[in-house]
C-alpha cells in the first residue's frame, strides 16, 4: 500500500544526504517535497502541515545541522514522527477483564466488518480464548449465512441468528448463551449502511448499552482514504468506539487512512487486515509500520509470520529428514504449501531491509508464486510412491504427469533435475563437504533464486582466469 510514499520519501532523504551539510534552504526544500509526498498520499491536510512543521523544527536544531551524517539525522526525525503519527505504541485488545470478553464490530457495509469479525476470532483462539460468534446484520443479504459459513470453517459456535428478529435482541440473547456455556469471548458483528445514518446509529447505541461491549472496533476500509477517516469520526462521536481495523492494507491504495486516523479520530489502530486469508490479520504495530513505509524493513512481524506458520514437530521430523538426505517431493510440496501461508513472496521481501531499494532490479523475473503453482500442480499429479522416490520415473510416467498438470514433459524433466542437484547438495553438506558454498534455499526452481548451475559456474571461473591474464600482461 504504501509503495508509492515509500518511493517519495527514499528520493527525498537521498537527495539530503547528497549534501555535505544541511542549512535551512535544505530542509526547508525537502520538507516540501515530504509535504507533497504525503498530500499524494491522501493524508489529511492538517495533519501533513502539522507533521511536516515538527520536523523542520527538529531537523533545524543545532545537533543536526552540525551532525556528521544530518541526512541520516534527518530520516531518524522523520521516522520519529511517523511512529507517533501512527499512533506510538502499540496498543492491544483490552482483555484483562472478567470473560467473556465482548467485542462488537461497527463500520459502513462493504467495510469488511464479517470477513474481520472471523479473523479476530482466529486471533483470539490463538490467544487460547473460546469465541462465540454473533452475525447481528439481519438487513445485508446473506450476512448471516456468510458468518455462519466462516465460523464453520474455523470450527466455531454461532449464534443462530435470524434475519426476521431484532439485532439488539439478537445480540442479547446471545451473551446469555454465552454465559451458559462459558465461552470467554463474544465478538458481535452489526450491520452497516452505505452511509451513515439516523436509523443504524440508534441500533448501535442500543446494542451498547445492551451489552456493554468492552471493546467498539470500527473497521474501515484503508481503499477509501480520506473517506474512511471522516466516517470514522461520526462513529467516534456517536459510539466513542475503542480502536480502529484497517482492512485491505495488502491493496494498491495510497495509504492516507492509515496515516490520519489517529491524528483526526485520537484511538489507535489495533489490526489491518493484509489479505483474503482468515490467518491475514496483524496486530498494528505503529513503528514495525514506520520502518515498512522508510523501506528499512519489518523483521519482526517476518519472524512472527514465519513462527505461526511452522509445527515445532513437523519441523523437528523436517530437520532430521535433512540430515539423512532424506527430503522427498511430498516434503518439498509440503515446504512450498507452509511458504505459501506466510503471504505473497513480495510481501515477505518487503519486509527485509534492504529489499524495497532492489525491487526495480527484481520486476522483470518472474513472478514466484506462479512458478509455485506450477510445479505444486506437477508434484499433485504423480502418485505417493513417485513423489517419494523420483528415480522410478520413465518415459511414461513422465507423459502422463505432464498430461495430467498440464505442463510438458520438459517442464517434468526440469523440475526432476533440480530436485536431484538440491539431494546432491544436501548430501554434500550432511557430509561436511563443503556442498554448502554453493548455495541455500531450492536451487535452480524456475523462478526462485537457489544454487547456480554446474555449467554457468564454469563460465564464470573461465571469465575470472581470463582477467587475471590481461592483468598480468599489463
Amino acid at each position: 500500500m504504501f509503495d508509492s510514499l515509500s518511493d517519495r520519501l527514499n528520493s527525498v532523504f537521498k537527495k539530503l544526504k547528497g549534501h555535505g551539510r544541511l542549512d535551512e534552504k535544505n530542509i526547508q526544500d525537502g520538507m516540501r517535497e515530504v509535504r507533497l509526498a504525503l498530500l499524494e498520499a491522501d493524508v489529511n491536510y492538517k495533519v501533513v502541515k502539522d507533521f511536516t512543521e515538527r520536523i523542520r523544527e527538529r531537523a533545524l536544531g543545532q545537533d543536526v545541522l552540525k551532525s556528521l551524517t544530518p541526512g541520516q539525522q534527518v530520516i531518524k526525525i522523520v521516522n520519529d514522527e511517523l511512529v507517533e503519527l501512527l499512533g506510538g505504541e502499540q496498543q492491544g485488545l483490552n482483555l484483562k477483564v472478567k470473560p467473556p470478553v465482548v467485542i462488537m464490530l461497527v463500520g459502513l457495509q462493504g467495510s469488511g466488518k464479517t470477513t474481520s469479525t472471523a479473523k479476530l476470532a482466529l486471533h483470539l483462539r490463538r490467544l487460547k480464548y473460546d469465541p462465540y460468534l454473533v452475525p447481528a446484520d439481519v438487513y445485508r443479504p446473506a450476512a448471516i449465512d456468510q458468518l455462519t459459513r466462516l465460523a464453520q470453517e474455523l470450527e466455531m459456535p454461532v449464534h443462530p441468528s435470524v434475519s426476521g428478529d431484532d439485532p439488539v435482541d439478537i445480540c442479547s440473547q446471545a451473551m446469555d448463551v454465552a454465559r451458559q456455556k462459558a465461552y470467554t469471548a463474544v465478538i458481535l458483528d452489526t450491520a452497516g449502511r452505505l452511509h451513515v445514518d439516523d436509523k443504524l446509529m440508534n441500533e448501535l447505541v442500543r446494542i451498547k448499552e445492551k451489552c456493554s461491549p468492552h471493546e467498539i472496533l470500527f473497521v474501515a476500509d484503508a481503499m477509501t482514504g480520506q473517506d474512511a477517516v471522516n466516517v470514522a469520526q461520526k462513529f467516534n462521536e456517536l459510539l466513542d468506539i475503542s480502536g480502529i481495523i484497517l482492512t485491505k492494507m495488502e491493496g494498491d491504495a495510497r495509504g492516507g487512512a492509515a496515516l490520519s486516523v489517529k491524528s483526526v479520530t485520537h484511538k489507535p489502530i489495533k489490526f489491518i487486515g493484509t489479505g483474503e486469508k482468515l490467518s491475514d490479520l496483524e496486530v498494528f504495530h505503529p513503528d514495525r509500520v514506520a520502518s515498512r513505509i522508510l523501506g528499512m524493513g519489518d523483521v519482526l512481524t517476518l519472524i512472527e509470520k514465519a513462527q505461526s506458520g511452522i509445527d515445532e514437530a513437523e519441523a523437528r521430523d523436517m530437520e532430521e529428514k535433512f540430515k539423512k538426505a532424506q527430503f522427498d517431493l511430498e516434503d518439498f510440496r509440503k515446504q512450498m504449501r507452509r511458504l505459501k501461508k506466510l503471504g505473497s513472496i513480495e510481501g515477505l521481501l518487503k519486509m527485509i531491509p534492504g529489499m524495497g531499494k532492489v525491487k526495480e532490479k527484481l520486476k522483470d523475473v518472474k513472478v514466484p508464486e506462479k512458478e509455485m503453482v506450477r510445479l505444486e500442480a506437477i508434484i499433485n499429479s504423480m502418485t505417493p510412491e513417485e513423489r517419494r522416490s523420483p528415480k522410478i520415473f520413465n518415459a511414461s510416467r513422465k507423459k502422463r504427469i505432464a498430461a495430467g498438470s498440464g505442463t510438458t514433459v520438459q517442464d517434468v524433466n526440469q523440475l526432476l533435475n533440480n530436485f536431484e542437484q538440491m539431494q546432491r547438495m544436501m548430501q554434500k553438506m550432511v557430509g561436511g563437504k563443503g556442498g554448502g558454498k554453493q548455495g541455500a534455499g531450492m536451487p535452480g526452481l524456475p523462478g526462485m533464486s537457489g544454487a547456480v548451475p554446474a555449467q554457468a559456474r564454469a563460465k564464470a571461473k573461465a571469465k575470472r582466469k581470463k582477467l587475471k591474464r590481461r592483468k598480468k600482461k599489463k
